[in-house]
């Protein structure tokens, strides 16, 4: 052991380790405590440094000695009392006693920072709250909108109605159909309904005409109710009919009630559960009647698209046309491709030979045939239709 004044190396007792890490705000008071054990015999005193500086004339400092238990030991406490006023207190500061030492560091803090972060935590909390409520509540506005503008609209598909329905005909179910579904779709949003209230699956096997039907729809709804199950082919095999209508419909559409929902089946409600990601199913509770209300909106994103037409302007599956009926246009906007009519010939490939003329007819056999008169033949626009029409009289028929 190394000798030295006090006999014994002290021990030093507080802080717990030789160097202390601080983060005080300025303004505030930090009290630095350094205590040390070493021999009844020692008398040396403690020192504090700044910055290698002496600090005892900076701060004020508060030492303190008493006996241990063992009359041969004694403690030594040494209280540096720092206060903050400017930055330039800030530092290392070092308690010192013969060979032993401790450091304490203080950091400056921006108090100004803290808040500043602590205000920008709390407003993108805020901000991600209300976005949530936003999406929550506007969700379906927002993936109209969305639709409605950038979807693809399913046209030209040579489809004659948007949605077969089936239901059942009860009374409740009848009403529904006939007296909110389909006129709100139709009137509201111009959607085409195809209603059928017999059996959907009779025998558990699409019949010709369900086929055909069905092909004629863009989407299949079925009005699930209680009294719809109660079909035959629904209690003996409804998990089989319902992959049927996955077979003839794209995502077809369940509505089921909201009165009779826990007096469904439990098979049923869980293959419907099992089939979401495969069918549409739609809850009507007591206030989907509003127009605004939730059921009409993931009604109409599970619909096709509907195109807004504008006044004066028509089905964008058809070509406008100046008359009624395109064969007897006079006056076209668009040039006849054909001026000379069906005799003329549009382009010459090959040389074809002089057509044979049909021997010509005397007019004493045909005196009770009516007058046809064909100088506008010309004139007349054959390009809008393929169906061309055929200009007969009575004796040639």
């Amino acid at each position: 052991m190394t000798d030295t004044p006090c006999g014994i190396l002290p021990v030093l007792i507080a802080p717990s380790s030789n160097e202390q890490e601080l983060w005080p705000q300025l303004g505030s008071n930090v009290l630095l405590n350094c205590t040390l054990q070493m021999a009844d015999s020692c008398t040396g005193n403690l020192t504090w440094l700044k910055d290698a500086k002496s600090a005892a004339d900076l701060y004020k400092e508060q030492q303190s000695f008493w006996n241990g238990l063992n009359s041969s030991t004694r403690f030594l406490t040494s209280i540096l009392n720092v206060t903050l006023a400017t930055g330039e207190d800030y530092g290392n500061f070092t308690c010192h006693l013969q060979t032993v030492s401790a450091s304490f560091t203080l950091h400056k803090t921006d108090k100004a920072g803290h808040i500043a972060a602590v205000l920008f935590a709390l407003s993108v909390l805020t901000v991600l709250i209300v976005g949530t409520l936003l999406y929550i509540k506007c969700r379906l506005n927002m993936r109209l909108w969305y639709r409605d503008k950038y979807g693809e609209p399913e046209l030209n598909d040579g489809r004659l109605f948007d949605a077969y329905v089936s239901f059942c005909p009860s009374n409740i179910d009848t009403k529904f159909t006939n007296f909110i579904l389909k006129p709100h779709l139709e009137n509201r949003y111009g959607y085409k309904l195809h209603l059928d209230e017999r059996s959907l699956l009779p025998n558990t096997e699409p019949s010709a005409e369900l086929l055909m039907n069905v092909s004629r729809c863009r989407r299949l709804i079925v009005v699930l109710s209680l009294a719809y199950l109660e079909q035959e082919w629904c209690q003996h095999s409804f998990r089989d009919g319902i992959f049927r209508l996955l077979e003839l419909s794209h995502r077809p559409i369940f509505i089921v009630f909201e009165n009779q929902y826990k007096e469904l089946p439990a098979e049923v409600i869980q293959l419907l559960n099992s089939q979401r990601g495969t069918l549409k199913m739609l809850l009507w509770k007591a206030d989907s009647v509003s127009p605004a209300s939730d059921f009409w909106k993931e009604m109409r994103l599970a619909l096709p698209r509907k195109i807004a037409l504008t006044d004066g302007q028509g089905d964008p599956q058809i070509q406008r046309q100046d008359d009624k009926d395109p064969m007897l246009t006079v006056n076209s906007e668009t040039a006849d491709p054909d001026p000379d009519g069906d005799l003329g010939v549009r382009r010459s490939f090959y040389k074809a030979p002089p057509p044979r003329m049909a021997p010509v007819r005397h007019t004493a056999d045909r005196e009770h045939a009516a007058d046809v008169d064909i100088s506008d033949l010309g004139s007349r626009n054959y390009s809008a239709r393929a169906d061309y029409y055929c200009l007969v009289t009575e004796p040639d028929l």
